[in-house]
């Protein structure tokens, strides 16, 4: 019976086995045969992969559907570790061992001239630098660093072409920047100025081929790029132009037809990123030099007649009005506004400073840096601007000197030309020569190349800004 048992019980199984069988046989000829699940993985999330009503993946490169499950399909270890960080929402810290905010708390005191090589480290302290919060941080820290932005242009004999460089002064060294906009490379009269202290803003100016323009871009010292902005509502050339409470202003110019010289004025508000009018003019004029002094916009140039005029607009009024005292008659450019002072070069190698005061409506001459350059084109100061408080000269041979004023005693009482410091000594440590070859080198270089028949100017500044990051 034992044996009978035995062999009805293997008959079963045998019967069972066959059955089995039979079974996933009639299967493989419904389905396609199946594939390695990470063979599956690889090539199903190729951009021309199907899906079809019995598989879930299709493999292109064998042709053949994959039926296993769902969550029979699994990616290989990297590639699941890094899927469950991004479903995660978490990103990898910024220094490895440190929080972010201790990670940013560092990276905030890395000075500027590094900042390109932070950049390319990762991506993620790519997206803080290009972001605003990096650098907000750094001027809530005291930790912003002023840049001195040079545009210049060559001479005919150059091209003609307008080139710009940077240059930092805690390190001493010109940067390079990305290139100007086309448009802007050989305009003629075209304004910049600088609003939030980080964007250097280009506007209007004349394209030798199209003529007037109203083009507006900004460059951003943040991101180290240039970007479009909302146009001007006039085209127009050789125009005035001041930034008053981040808002810029333009004003007079001249633009092609019949009317050259314009009357019009507007003004640019990035909270609103849009222009809109403001009052004329008391009468067209083509600016050549102006100042944002005590809140007012002064300007100064020739009326349609050739014939000098100054002005100044309130913007609380959003009014005009002619201006002869004696500010304007004894006004030079270039001069600048810092800490509620004005002050002005009192001679063409910027050597020499003069200061208003408006108590006695007469300009006084300030501080005198006993050497003087010489007269030549290349050593004439073209701007004068205010550098983490103080003056700064720039030159058209792209050499920088900055003058602290901060101090009192060395500004003179009287117009005899006397300055609080008694000694060359003192004069020294308030002029600082940060770029180029110092007064004396400088001189005896000039001096040489007079000798030399070489000194043909081969370039000259346009314009000079600082910008803050």
């Amino acid at each position: 019976m034992n044996s009978s048992a035995k062999r009805n019980s293997s008959e079963m199984k045998a019967t069972a086995a066959s059955a089995s069988s039979s079974g996933r046989s009639s299967k493989k000829l419904n389905h396609p045969p199946q594939v390695e699940s990470a063979s599956c993985y690889c090539r199903a999330e190729a951009p021309n992969a199907i899906s079809s009503h019995s598989a879930k993946k299709f493999v292109p490169a064998t042709a053949r559907h994959c039926v296993l499950q769902e969550e029979a399909i699994k990616p290989p270890p990297a590639v699941r570790s890094r899927s469950r960080a991004r479903s995660n929402g978490s990103n990898p810290q910024l220094i490895p061992g440190l929080p972010d905010d201790l990670a940013i708390a560092c990276l905030i005191r890395v000075p500027r001239f590094h900042h390109r090589a932070l950049r390319i480290v990762c991506k993620r302290w790519h997206r803080l630098l290009a972001g605003n919060f990096f650098y907000t941080q750094r001027r809530i820290a005291g930790l912003a660093e002023e840049w001195v932005f040079v545009i210049k242009r060559d001479n005919e004999k150059e091209g003609g072409r307008i080139s710009w460089h940077a240059f930092d002064p805690r390190f001493q060294q010109w940067q390079p920047l990305p290139p100007i906009p086309q448009e802007f490379c050989e305009a003629l009269g075209f304004g910049c100025a600088v609003l939030g202290g980080c964007h250097l803003y280009l506007f209007g100016g004349k394209d030798p081929a199209k003529g007037s323009m109203r083009r507006v871009v900004f460059y951003s010292a943040r991101t180290n790029r240039w970007h479009r902005a909302p146009e001007m509502l006039k085209r127009r050339h050789f125009f005035g132009s001041g930034v008053i409470d981040n808002c810029l202003f333009v004003a007079g110019g001249e633009c092609e037809g019949v009317h050259r010289s314009l009357r019009s004025a507007e003004v640019y508000d990035p909270a609103r990123n849009r222009w809109s009018y403001i009052s004329d003019m008391s009468t067209a004029m083509v600016p050549f030099i102006g100042v944002v002094y005590g809140g007012n916009w002064f300007v100064k140039g020739l009326g349609s007649h050739r014939q000098v005029m100054s002005e100044v607009y309130i913007p609380g009024q959003n009014v005009w009005s002619p201006i002869l005292d004696g500010m304007v008659s004894g006004w030079r450019n270039p001069s600048v506004a810092l800490g509620g002072t004005l002050y002005a070069l009192d001679c063409p190698d910027g050597c020499k400073l003069r200061v208003y005061d408006p108590v006695s409506d007469t300009w006084k001459r300030s501080v005198d840096s006993k050497f003087h350059l010489g007269n030549s084109r290349a050593l004439e100061a073209a701007a004068l601007l205010p550098l983490d408080g103080k003056l700064c000269i720039v030159r058209n041979n792209m050499s920088i000197t900055v003058v602290d004023v901060g101090d009192g005693s060395y500004v003179g009482d009287g117009n005899d030309g006397s300055g609080g410091g008694s000694s060359n000594a003192r004069i020294s440590q308030v002029w600082e020569t940060i770029a180029g070859k110092g007064h004396f080198k400088t001189f005896v270089t000039n001096l040489l190349s007079n000798i030399a028949g070489r000194s043909r100017l081969k370039s000259h500044i346009v314009h000079c800004q600082a910008l803050s990051a």
